[in-house]
C-alpha cells in the first residue's frame, strides 16, 4: 500500500492536485496525520466532499475493511491534522460526525461515487464507516 500512496502522492504534488487513474477526475486531498504511538507523520491521499466555508468531509472507508484505516484513528487522538488540497497546505481541526448528520452526509458522498455505497454494504454489521469534518484552523 505505501507504495502506491507514494506514487499518488508525487502525481497529486506534481500537478497540483490532480491525478490519474482511479482517482482522475475525483476530489482528492492528501491527509497528514501524526501516529498516536509512534509520533511519526504520515500522508494519506483521500477522497473528500466539500463542506461549508472552510471545512471539507473525509471518509473513514478503508474500501470496505472491517477496520478502520489508521488515519482516522490518529486523528481521533490528536484533534487535528494538515491537509493538501491542489497546491494549498493548511491544518485543521477534526471533527467526528455522527448520528443523521453523518448519515446525510455519507449519502451524499455515495450518491456521487458510488463506491462509497459498496464500501458501506460490505462493512454492514461489522462497523459504520466514520466521516470527520476538517476545518482550516
Amino acid at each position: 500500500m505505501s507504495d502506491w500512496n507514494d506514487t499518488v502522492i508525487a502525481e497529486f504534488r506534481a500537478n497540483e492536485g490532480r491525478v490519474g487513474g482511479g482517482f482522475e477526475g475525483a476530489p482528492l486531498l492528501l491527509l497528514h496525520h501524526t501516529g498516536r504511538t509512534s509520533g511519526k507523520e504520515y500522508v494519506a491521499p483521500v477522497m473528500y466532499l466539500a463542506g461549508s466555508g472552510d471545512s471539507v468531509f473525509v471518509f473513514a472507508s478503508k474500501a470496505g475493511a472491517p477496520d478502520n484505516p489508521a488515519w482516522y484513528d490518529n486523528l481521533i487522538a490528536s484533534g487535528s491534522g494538515t491537509i493538501e488540497i491542489g497546491t494549498d497546505t493548511y491544518p485543521v481541526s477534526v471533527r467526528d460526525v455522527t448520528g443523521a448528520e453523518r448519515d446525510e452526509v455519507y449519502a451524499k458522498q455515495a450518491s456521487r461515487y458510488p463506491g462509497f455505497a459498496e464500501y458501506a454494504e460490505k462493512t454492514e454489521g461489522v462497523r459504520v464507516i466514520p466521516v470527520l469534518e476538517l476545518t482550516r484552523v
